[in-house]
């Protein structure tokens, strides 16, 4: 896979760059572990390919390390660790989507996900709110759900999953 960046080439890519979808927020599509998600189309600064991260020790077993984007240093964390799926060895199949991520400062993290990227327009009127499954489980993180096709594509909110102090 090509490497991709800036968000323009990313809408050009998946051929939303010309459309004009009132009202409609353009999101970037995955899947893992058998499940749908999804992020702000607006906040992926570039997907790369599998390359591997440099670990950094002491970290928790999701931080998987850092690597060398354009000359910044960026933290690497595997989605599938934070969200407490099971592990997965990465393959060539494995792409980093590098996010722009917004709180008290601005930062940039990559994730590792299991590839097979598309994109959506989602109607927020259209969204599902999440349900309450009590205070046991975690779902801040998960902005809303949509209804694609016959799957359910939860949208999450990257500052939320990717907060320093859920990264650990």
């Amino acid at each position: 896979m090509n490497d991709l960046s800036h968000t323009d080439e990313i809408l050009e890519l998946f051929d939303l760059s010309d459309k004009d979808e009132a009202g409609l927020l353009p999101y970037l599509g995955f899947e893992l572990n058998q499940a749908f998600y999804a992020v702000d189309i607006q906040r992926v600064r570039e997907i790369i390919g599998w390359e591997p991260f440099t670990p950094i020790p002491n970290t928790p077993e999701h931080l998987c390390g850092v690597l060398n984007w354009g000359g910044e240093i960026v933290p690497v964390v595997d989605l599938r660790l934070l969200l407490e799926m099971p592990f997965q060895p990465y393959s060539k199949t494995t792409v980093v989507l590098i996010l722009q991520v917004q709180g008290e400062t601005s930062r940039t993290v990559g994730v590792a996900i299991d590839g097979a990227c598309n994109a959506h327009y989602i109607d927020p009127p259209a969204l599902s709110a999440v349900p309450d499954f009590g205070d046991r489980v975690s779902t801040e993180f998960i902005s809303g759900i949509s209804h694609i096709n016959d799957d359910m594509l939860m949208l999450l909110d990257i500052d939320q999953l990717l907060h320093p102090e859920r990264l650990g």
